[in-house]
């Protein structure tokens, strides 16, 4: 199965100067947030099979301008072809108000209540998020911080990919887009990225 994953940055490839042929071959597409909901449904449009998504700490206007076509995955496990795919969007708070950002604990509570979902799915093959893991290719700062809690998703049921975005590949600094944390291959979603599962 061919997945491609987007986040954060809108790809000119992908909207501005798009070409279906970019498209081809794309069996799954994963979105890890904070993208324009009108680009989403563009791509929606053209895509071969579904278009997954969970919310950045930008994506407020989902709530008023949604992605059509699209699936919103926050907080559930959605199986393709055989493939489960957990979605847990939003970063840690940073700020007093703003939705899709969560403390620590708030994101243990929502991992806590997908226990039961997840032993009777028998895990998950993919961890869809927007925010990295903590001391997983995250930032120093609060705004950039990853959660906790997806080391213990990843220790317990582990996963062959960990998809993630936040964390912007341009910042500056040396910022894999891809590592491994024990049997997960974590990549880091920045605009695009294609694999293969």
């Amino acid at each position: 199965m061919k997945i491609l994953a987007l986040s954060d940055q809108e790809s000119l490839g992908l909207w501005d100067y798009f070409d279906p042929k970019r498209l081809e071959g794309i069996d799954l597409i994963l979105s890890c947030g904070d993208l324009d909901p009108r680009y989403l449904s563009f791509i929606a449009t053209f895509a071969h099979g579904p278009v997954l998504y969970v919310h950045g700490n930008h994506d407020d206007r989902y709530d008023t301008v949604p992605p059509e076509g699209c699936i919103c995955v926050e907080d559930q496990i959605y199986t393709y072809k055989g493939v489960r795919v957990l979605g847990l969007g939003g970063s840690v708070r940073y700020k007093q108000k703003g939705e899709h950002q969560y403390t620590q604990r708030q994101m243990d509570r929502r991992v806590w209540k997908r226990k039961l979902s997840l032993m009777r799915q028998g895990g998950f093959d993919i961890l869809l998020t927007h925010a990295p893991a903590l001391g997983l290719n995250d930032g120093e700062d609060l705004a950039h911080m990853g959660f906790d809690a997806f080391n213990t998703l990843m220790d317990r049921y582990r996963p062959r990919y960990f998809i993630h975005g936040h964390v912007h590949l341009n910042y500056g600094q040396d910022l894999p887009r891809l590592s491994s944390y024990g049997d997960t291959q974590v990549i880091n979603a920045y605009e695009t990225y294609t694999f293969e599962y």
